[in-house]
């Protein structure tokens, strides 16, 4: 399928939706992956990676097969 069809399809079964939620949605993804500028992240945001890089430097963390173990248990 081409991109042309594909794009055709998308607009064709968006049209079709009913729920606002999912358009909505739809619309937030297009406008994240066409938006050329910077993103900015909230100071909270900010927080936290600078928590989990600190984290990762003192190794306070779980390797995939622990944290795997752990899911199990």
């Amino acid at each position: 399928m081409s991109t042309s069809d594909l794009k055709l399809e998308l607009i064709n079964r968006i049209t079709q939706l009913k729920e606002a939620r999912i358009v909505e949605e739809i619309q937030k993804l297009l406008d994240f992956e066409l938006d050329q500028n910077e993103y900015t992240l909230t100071e909270s945001q900010k927080e936290r990676i600078a928590e989990g890089r600190e984290e990762y430097k003192k190794k306070a963390y779980l390797a995939e097969d622990e944290a795997n173990q752990d899911i199990e248990e």
